[in-house]
């Protein structure tokens, strides 16, 4: 594997509606049954904490946030297919954990599906247990695939 990125390589930006085309094109290179253009648009509008990930300019990932109360709910976390297993994700990750501790949040929850072993690895060694299991969750290629439902505490000495 590559030599992993450095923090100081990539910088993180709010996500505007201008950048939903590159946006669009990293989710549909990397899943199959992708968000809608629709979808980021109404996270968007809804005031979604949402989050564009930059390498020399330009768009190479993103993440969506939602809050409510005292927890946060990750619902799409993306980098760009070409560029996945070399840290950027887990650079990501860490900037939404600082977020949601910024926000005072005490729990940090985000679904998967099974077949994402890589994305579970990076859940799991980031201190995220799995809590249960959506059934048929996400449509699939042979109907529909089940979701992990993994869960973080943030620990109160980190939301002081």
């Amino acid at each position: 594997m590559d030599e992993l990125v450095s923090e100081q390589s990539y910088s993180f930006r709010n996500m505007t509606e201008h950048d939903l085309v590159a946006v669009k094109q990293i989710e549909d290179a990397a899943y199959v049954f992708p968000w809608s253009e629709t979808i980021f648009r109404d996270c968007l509008s809804v005031g979604y904490p949402s989050w564009v990930m930059e390498l020399q300019g330009e768009v190479i990932g993103y993440s969506v946030l939602q809050h409510v109360a005292d927890e946060s709910h990750i619902l799409n976390i993306c980098v760009r297919p070409k560029l996945q297993g070399h840290g950027y994700g887990r650079g990501m990750l860490h900037f939404i954990l600082a977020q949601a501790r910024a926000s005072k949040t005490k729990s940090v929850f985000l679904e998967v599906r099974p077949s994402n072993i890589a994305a579970i690895e990076l859940y799991e060694s980031e201190g995220f247990n799995e809590i249960g299991c959506r059934k048929d969750y996400y449509p699939s290629v042979t109907g529909r695939e089940d979701a992990l439902l993994f869960a973080l505490e943030l620990s109160e000495e980190a939301l002081i």
